[in-house]
């Protein structure tokens, strides 16, 4: 999305609607999209939701057992593989270095996280909006919206390879568990287009009936993932094996990244127009609840120790720590300038932050909320990568591992 186009000034649209659906939320006026209010969930329309699943009682024991214990239940963790210093040994011999997509300048500034240099700049596509790990973490791919394109970058060295993948309207790229499957996000054309990881051929094209389609995340299974739509405030769960359309659901406002819970149970949505965090549980695609985090609230990150989530609230320039288990704001810390799509360094103690209509990047410390450096970069960075980090496998966008 190129400086000028139209889609760009369809987004920058959204951000004044934004500001205008705040002040109308204040004073208690209920907007309506699609029929229905910001906010309301449409149970009735999510779509071929799965039963609540039921276990079998076990058999009465004979009345002179002796009774036993109780098993405590132990809740999976989904990030236990990207714990703080866990690394693949597909990185080993890597060098850390923080890759930053500049919309508008079509560029890609590269940052050494050990001095907070810029150490290089290098032209890229057109519209460049984030850097995106490969399933087997041997690639970095730039996501060029505009230039329908993805530069490919080998982080061994730090630079393009010189080889372009002509893919269209590149938004955003994921990769289902398993890795045989890219994700290309076209959130311009409105629709998901699956294609093969190796050959990039195309697969399947799935369209999707609202406008907008930005960010996904994936069941514990990987049976199905959660795709937001930003411009229309609906969320859509498919099915990653028959790439079809299984469920809908109306959280209202602007929904943009999408994290699920450690425990599988929850997916968190950033909603941007209503400012927090809407919870929807994942296995009814129902919403339970909404967290009021700050205005804007854009992009997700998870900590090391899988305890808390990383909320940016690009609008008021703060970043907010949500607690999975007590599922509330624990605290929020100003730190400035427009923070956007986020990174946590591999021992936890950083977080990265793009600021989105500062032209830097932000670099905090995950303890106090500290902003240790400021680092100017491009115009209009967007989804930058820390790489490498801990997990076996890259499930996409900026770096979400597993």
């Amino acid at each position: 999305m190129k400086k000028g186009s139209p889609f760009v000034g369809r987004r920058r649209i959204a951000i004044a609607a934004l500001l205008a659906v705040t002040a109308l939320c204040v004073f208690g006026v209920t907007l309506a999209a699609g029929g229905l209010p910001f906010g309301a969930d449409d149970a009735r329309g999510a779509g071929a939701t799965q039963p609540e699943a039921h276990q079998s009682s076990p058999s009465n024991p004979p009345t002179n057992a002796v009774p036993s214990s109780p098993t405590p239940r132990v809740r999976p963790d989904i990030y236990a593989a990207a714990a703080a210093g866990d690394l693949s040994p597909r990185v080993a011999g890597i060098r850390p270095r923080v890759y930053v997509p500049n919309s508008e300048s079509n560029t890609v500034s590269v940052i050494d996280p050990r001095t907070y240099k810029v150490v290089a700049t290098y032209p890229v596509g057109i519209y460049p909006q984030h850097i995106t790990p490969s399933w087997n973490l041997r690639w970095l791919y730039v996501d060029n919206t505009s230039g329908n394109s993805l530069t490919v970058i080998d982080p061994r060295t730090g630079r393009p390879t010189g080889k372009v993948l002509p893919v269209t309207d590149p938004y955003n790229l994921y990769f289902t568990p398993d890795g045989r499957k890219a994700i290309v996000v076209n959130e311009r054309f409105q629709r998901l287009d699956f294609r093969n990881a190796k050959t990039w051929a195309l697969i399947k094209s799935l369209a999707i009936p609202s406008a907008g389609p930005d960010h996904l995340d994936f069941s514990v299974d990987g049976r199905f993932f959660v795709v937001s739509c930003e411009f229309s405030g609906w969320v859509y769960r498919v099915a990653t094996a028959s790439m079809r359309i299984t469920g809908k659901l109306f959280v209202g406002g602007l929904p943009i990244d999408v994290r699920l819970s450690p425990d599988g149970r929850v997916f968190y949505v950033a909603n941007q127009g209503l400012g927090g965090v809407t919870l929807v549980r994942a296995r009814t695609l129902t919403k339970i609840g909404f967290l009021h985090t700050g205005t804007g609230a854009h992009g997700l990150a998870v900590s090391r120790n899988a305890a808390d989530l990383y909320v940016s609230n690009r609008l008021n320039g703060t970043i907010s720590v949500v607690s999975f288990a007590k599922r509330k704001v624990i605290r929020t810390w100003d730190v400035g300038g427009s923070p956007d799509m986020l990174q946590v360094s591999a021992n936890g103690r950083q977080l990265w932050t793009a600021n989105r209509f500062n032209g830097s990047v932000s670099v905090i410390d995950t303890r106090t909320g500290k902003v240790l450096h400021v680092i100017p970069v491009g115009r209009s960075p967007h989804g930058l990568a820390l790489f490498p980090q801990p997990g076996r496998y890259s499930l996409g966008h900026n770096g979400v591992y597993r």
